[in-house]
């Protein structure tokens, strides 16, 4: 006999018969929830139902579900209190231990500081703000939001409340029905990489310095990566010129570059574009921390010069958390069916539920409160960084994002980076960073992520940074 209480509270499964060995009913019970608290499966403090209604939940006497109860509260596997009710006994974690051979896990504990860039300020999400937008959200959503996505694209309410925000902040031609919706920017750029080899690319030009976790995920979709050469003024997009028609796309930071902080001048802007349109080639531009500029009003998104070239993508991973896995692409017309087929016919990979909260946080204007508010923050921090080299090493880069980059003497950026893990600090140097294939001449520096420590450990986490300064 089997048996859980599905009904009566939490869920358990007890094997009378395998229990049984000829006994009856009582005693198979007693051993069966003997051996669940002995093994560890009914965990200590664990509270069991009533004898009542595990008794209607079995199918058998009340008085046998009681007798077994009082027997191993007897035995001290078991407590009853009144008011508390019966519950497996905290002696029991002692028990499950006896005769079991002790296994010692290695701890696990990374540096105590931290300035690996790529993440924003984990503890300034806005958690009040999200929860009462979730709410409303919720209690707005229609019934069919809770079944199957029946529109790959997307929630509409989402879409419809990018497209108004892209287009006011970031100068983006948006329509709602040209907005993909996904599970950040790595499953967008898997997608398009996808159609991108459908389409019979063989290349995509990418920046010199640049994410190799973005290089590795075209490479999987079967495309070489040719590398441009990387400048205070971005990257050298007149190049683009004499790759030849096996390149088909290039991917760009143009508002802020990742990871060398130069923005992409108007005139290579307007080579990337020019190059697109004379070879129907596609811009690829990732808008990096592209709302967070702090000496002037940020620059707008490259697709607003040419939305049939360029594909916009964009995230929530910086302006609110990359554990919300919401991201975003703005397609070309032509480009649009190709990646819904390569999404697939269901939306599996975003939540609908966060979709609606995110179009609410939007709408109701606490999405550009909070952005206002991370980026006086992150503009603060820079100013102490900055503060704090000055007159050790230079900063380079605009006044922009989540990073900064500190140049570095030749022949010391390997040496400051283990100087950093001597004071207990995780830093990326920018040779981490650079395309294997560049001919572009090394550079040393550190890419300084200064938006990655909390607010309680940001003082510190600065302090052990200039300590391993030269």
């Amino acid at each position: 006999m089997t048996g859980s209480w599905a009904t009566f509270g939490a869920d358990l499964h007890v094997d009378l018969a395998a229990a049984a060995g000829g006994r009856g009913l009582r005693a198979a019970l007693t051993e069966a929830l003997r051996e669940a608290a002995r093994s560890g499966r009914l965990a200590p403090g664990t509270r069991l139902p009533s004898s009542r209604s595990f008794a209607a939940d079995l199918g058998i006497a009340r008085n046998t579900v009681a007798e077994a109860y009082a027997e191993l509260v007897a035995e001290g596997w078991l407590t009853a209190r009144q008011g508390s009710g019966t519950r497996v006994a905290e002696r029991a974690r002692v028990r499950r231990t006896v005769g079991a051979p002790q296994v010692r896990r290695p701890a696990r504990r990374g540096p105590a500081y931290s300035l690996v860039p790529g993440t924003p300020d984990l503890g300034g999400f806005p958690r009040a703000a999200w929860l009462a937008a979730a709410r409303r959200a919720l209690t707005a959503a229609p019934n069919e939001a809770f079944g199957y996505a029946v529109d790959v694209r997307g929630r509409p309410e989402l879409r419809e409340a990018l497209a108004g925000y892209l287009a006011r902040a970031r100068g983006v031609y948006a329509d709602p029905d040209r907005i993909v919706l996904c599970a950040g920017f790595a499953h967008a750029l898997q997608l398009l990489g996808r159609v991108l080899r459908e389409r019979r690319v063989r290349e995509v030009a990418v920046e010199g310095y640049s994410l190799d976790v973005h290089r590795d995920l075209l490479a999987g979709a079967g495309l070489t990566t040719r590398p441009l050469w990387v400048d205070e003024a971005g990257a050298r997009t007149p190049a683009l010129a004499g790759l030849g028609p096996r390149t088909g796309a290039v991917l760009l930071t143009p508002a802020h570059q990742f990871p060398t902080g130069a923005a992409l001048t108007p005139e290579r802007r307007a080579a990337a574009v020019d190059w697109a349109r004379s070879t129907g080639g596609l811009i690829l531009e990732d808008d990096y921390d592209g709302e967070f500029r702090y000496d002037r009003q940020p620059v707008g998104a490259l697709q607003g010069l040419d939305p049939d070239r360029v594909v916009y993508l964009g995230t929530a991973s910086k302006s609110l958390a990359p554990g919300l896995r919401m991201g975003w692409m703005v397609l070309p017309p032509d480009l649009l069916e190709e990646v819904l087929a390569a999404k697939g016919g269901v939306d599996w990979t975003s939540s609908a539920l966060d979709q609606l909260t995110l179009a609410e946080f939007i709408t109701s204007g606490a999405y550009d409160r909070h952005v206002r508010g991370m980026r006086l923050r992150y503009r603060r921090r820079r100013d102490d960084l900055v503060a704090a080299v000055s007159g050790r090493v230079p900063v380079s880069g605009i006044a922009a994002g989540l990073h900064a980059v500190l140049d570095l003497p030749p022949g010391t950026e390997r040496s400051i980076v283990q100087a950093a893990a001597w004071q207990d600090l995780a830093l990326e140097g920018l040779a981490r960073f650079r395309h294997p294939d560049s001919e572009m001449p090394p550079r040393e520096a550190l890419v300084v992520g200064y938006g990655t420590p909390s607010t309680s450990a940001w003082a510190p986490t600065l302090a052990a940074l200039t300590a391993a300064l030269p």
